[in-house]
């Protein structure tokens, strides 16, 4: 019985992996991915005042990955544009979404239910374009481990990393929200998913593709489609992090982590610190004014 459902398991990953992306699934990646360009601030007033620049924006939400991916390979970077199909069904989601009379079809695909089936479809895209994007890497460079990681990564959120990109052309420059910086789930996933299909393209992850592929998807649906109807902005790795990080780079450096984001909004709340804190410069300033202060006192007293 162990064996028959094993190999119902293999059958059924392997036929999951062979599912057609379009349109149907494709299709949802472009509303999520535009989507999220209307949840920016400023979109919509751009896509009134400027419907180029709008829909470019709307097409690099869509189609970024595929650009970094093209970028880290040496390949021309508007190869994939000449897929007309795909790029003609994204800007019929980015006009429907912008320019729909009364707002029904974002009214329509935002309403959770439905806007979370279309968040499970994308992450069955997200997977199957790191897996991809291994793949393609790997025919470039057989034994190039952090090629195929590279690609596998942009692949699965190449939109994220692209974002200071796309806020140059809504005419928006925040350095400070690098996706680097500032890593979502989607983008640890995908670095993480990256390793997994390297290692199991390089054969040292003894497991089938077809099913990789199927049991990442599971965990990514799972936890995106959570993670959307709990409106948590949170991550499924913060615990498992939360105890690796301080014993591989130590408690130290994420302490001088922190101050550097938030010690000048915090800096007048907390009184006193450790050595090499923000707060350390607080008493030479208090010297100064003192100093400031006594001179003005003596010169009072000279006049």
């Amino acid at each position: 019985m162990e064996l028959l459902s094993a190999l119902s398991l293999g059958e059924l990953a392997l036929s999951f992996s062979r599912v057609p992306l379009f349109p149907v699934f494709d299709l949802s990646y472009f509303i999520v991915s535009i989507l999220y360009l209307k949840y920016e601030p400023g979109a919509v007033e751009l896509s009134r005042r400027h419907p180029m620049a709008s829909w470019l924006c709307a097409m690099l939400h869509c189609f970024g990955s595929y650009i970094l991916a093209d970028l880290l390979l040496g390949e021309p970077l508007i190869d994939y544009f000449s897929n007309n199909s795909s790029i003609l069904l994204a800007t019929a989601v980015w006009y429907l979404i912008f320019f729909c009379p009364l707002d029904l079809f974002y009214k329509c695909v935002c309403f959770l239910p439905v806007k979370l089936i279309f968040v499970a479809m994308k992450e069955v895209v997200r997977v199957r374009k790191i897996a991809v994007g291994i793949h393609h890497a790997h025919h470039h460079y057989h034994h190039g481990w952090f090629v195929m990681i590279a690609t596998g990564w942009v692949k699965g959120s190449g939109v994220a990393l692209m974002s200071n990109v796309e806020q140059l052309l809504r005419g928006v420059w925040k350095p400070e929200t690098n996706e680097i910086l500032h890593m979502s789930f989607p983008t640890k996933a995908s670095l993480y998913g990256a390793i997994l299909f390297t290692l199991q393209q390089t054969r040292w992850l003894p497991v089938s593709k077809a099913s990789l592929i199927f049991v990442f998807t599971m965990f990514m649906v799972s936890c995106k489609v959570f993670l959307t109807a709990t409106h948590s902005h949170s991550s499924p790795f913060d615990v498992l992090e939360g105890y690796i990080c301080p014993v591989l780079f130590g408690t130290a450096w994420g302490g001088n982590h922190h101050h550097d984001n938030h010690g000048g909004s915090h800096g007048g709340s907390h009184g006193g610190g450790g050595p090499g804190s923000p707060h350390s410069a607080l008493p030479a300033r208090s010297k100064e004014e003192l100093s400031e202060g006594s001179r003005k006192k003596k010169t009072k007293k000279a006049d």
